[in-house]
């Protein structure tokens, strides 16, 4: 039997166990749109632009451990779609983008609706593929989920022209495939574990500094248990918040640009760094030259060989999956405790003296207000009330750091944000992904005046599809982040970063269809946020939370800076 180019790429979701695509139709894709149609075990969510669809398939992604899919259309619908696809590429999101193109014999022609997908998206997906024959599109589907989800994952795209997913041929879904130019390595090399092992073992200030790898690599238990195997300090970038759990002693913050202090300290200071699934970007490390200073010894571990001494020069690489090398490097550790081998324990109750006092400067410290509503106490409230075990959308600004560091988060997969690219507008798409892979769960949106703005109309795909998502809206009527810059950077030059002319956020949910709720008294804060967790349970609730306007995140490593040049506050400015 054949079947049509559209019918088979449905029945290759169909075979990967996709269960929502996120997407919206024109007419290069419409073929595609109408054998969806003719069946029900793929469900469709429209959403109201094509970045937003690439935004819920990538918190989809994110929130689980599948493979997200989005459908667009040619033109316009990719090019709206390359700020999502960009997002997911630069925090390693296994994706899969189905986009439609004009009929092969138009392609070149300046037909209406053209664009090269292939081109446009080369330098932020993993891999694209340009489907020219009906006969390669089953293999190119089934290559596109291996390539996105193996490896270091990753967006990748299928551009189909109009013509292809109209012809037919015989269906036959691969059920494996073998890439000769794509090999990713998964099993760290043993003599490198055992190089890692030794230093390890002799360590005097060990740290350990782990990332989104261990999320991606499904590594939070193993984590877990090597920390506490060792009872060694660790630190969980903003992309890796979950892998170990916040509420441990062990646990001493995120590090970076608005790292805690004693984070800060114990990776500058440290002599042997240990670092699972991370890449020492610039946000976390400050200035190469300074990390460099202190000499210390580092253990490298990563899925990717072209992230290893990129940046920061390692002592010890090892490429392999997280997991896998977790688990080989613990089984060493165990042999070697029960051979008598152990860490210097004076050493290391001496490093962890030094670390408490590093915590005894209480860089998170924040003076309260029985007038004004301090974003900070916001989300130390919605932990409370949500008692640390929702999911947590964020858009980027103020309130996304503020979210890192008052959100303890226990589990991975909890905390979900944009962090290499650092996109503005995905808090609401994300929030909508999250809700739809997670049915009943609590899910909240942090956001800003500013962030919400840019993806707003995805209010009415929440009404579709009764997402009871709630928006906390922290509204300093700034963007924050920006302002923030402009006033210790800028001499207090405000140049357009207050928001003016905003619209009434309660009655805008209302036109919606939500709950809309206004919050201008701390007092207020708690019984709202209760509320919406419970009376409007079954609801999308807009909080919008008048906070104040002055407040700035603290700590704050300046562009340039070291990690240890911390500014702790407004008085050291």
């Amino acid at each position: 039997m054949e079947l049509t180019g559209a019918e088979i790429v449905v029945r290759c979701l169909q075979e990967e166990g996709v269960e929502h695509v996120f997407g919206y139709p024109g007419g290069a894709v419409l073929y595609l749109y109408d054998a969806i149609f003719t069946q029900d075990k793929l469900k469709h969510i429209l959403v109201r632009h094509e970045q937003a669809a690439v935004h819920a398939a990538d918190a989809y992604s994110r929130s689980t451990q599948k493979v997200g899919v989005c459908l667009v259309t040619s033109g316009p619908g990719v090019t709206n779609a390359v700020t999502g696809i960009a997002t997911a590429y630069m925090d390693s999101i296994p994706m899969v983008i189905i986009t439609g193109n004009v009929p092969t014999h138009a392609i070149g022609e300046d037909a209406f609706q053209e664009c090269d997908a292939v081109g446009i998206t080369r330098p932020c997906v993993k891999h694209n593929f340009l489907v020219k024959d009906v006969k390669d599109l089953a293999a190119t589907m089934k290559k596109a989920f291996h390539i996105a989800a193996t490896g270091r994952p990753g967006p990748v795209l299928v551009d189909i022209p109009k013509d292809i997913s109209r012809n037919k041929c015989r269906f036959d879904y691969p059920s494996s495939v073998s890439m000769r130019s794509y090999n990713p390595v998964t099993k760290g090399h043993q003599g490198q574990i055992k190089k890692a092992l030794n230093l390890i073992l002799g360590a005097q200030r060990p740290m350990i500094y782990t990332g989104g790898g261990v999320i991606l690599a499904n590594a939070a238990a193993e984590l877990n248990r090597f920390v506490d195997l060792l009872g060694f300090p660790c630190t969980n970038t903003l992309m890796g918040l979950g892998g170990y759990r916040a509420s441990d002693e062990k646990f001493v913050g995120m590090p970076g640009m608005h790292g805690t202090y004693e984070a800060n300290m114990a990776m500058q200071h440290c002599d042997v760094l240990i670092a699972i699934g991370a890449r020492f970007d610039d946000r976390v490390i400050g200035n190469p030259k300074h990390f460099a200073q202190t000499p210390h010894k580092i253990v490298h571990i990563d899925i990717d060989p072209s992230s290893i001494s990129k940046r920061v020069k390692v002592d010890v690489p090892i490429v392999g999956d997280v997991r896998e090398t977790l688990g080989d490097l613990m089984a060493l550790l165990q042999e070697a405790f029960a051979a008598g081998q152990r860490t210097d324990a004076q050493a290391l109750q001496a490093w962890w003296r030094q670390i408490g006092e590093w915590r005894g400067r209480e860089c998170m410290k924040y003076k309260n207000s029985d007038t004004l509503i301090k974003p900070q106490s916001v989300i130390e409230k919605l932990w409370e009330v949500t008692k640390g075990d929702a999911f947590i959308t964020s858009d980027v600004g103020q309130h996304q750091m503020w979210a890192a560091q008052y959100y303890k988060f226990d589990k991975p997969r909890r905390w979900i944000n944009s962090g290499g690219l650092g996109t503005m507008g995905v808090g609401l798409p994300y929030a909508m992904g999250v809700a739809l892979a997670h049915p009943g769960a609590p899910v909240a949106c942090v956001t800003g005046e500013g962030s919400i703005q840019m993806c707003i109309q995805e209010l009415s795909t929440c009404k579709q599809y009764n997402l009871p998502v709630k928006i906390i809206n922290l509204n300093n009527r700034y963007l924050g982040m920006v302002r923030q810059w402009q006033q210790i950077e800028y001499g207090s030059r405000y140049s357009q970063s207050y928001m003016d002319a905003l619209p009434d956020f309660v009655a805008l949910a209302h036109a919606y269809g939500h709950v809309g709720m206004r919050i201008e008294r701390p007092a207020d804060v708690e019984p709202a946020l209760r509320d919406a967790f419970g009376k409007y349970k079954d609801r999308l609730v807009f909080l919008d939370i008048i906070t104040d306007q002055t407040e700035n995140v603290w700590p704050m490593v300046q562009g340039g800076k070291g990690l240890t040049e911390m500014l702790l506050g407004s008085e050291d400015l």
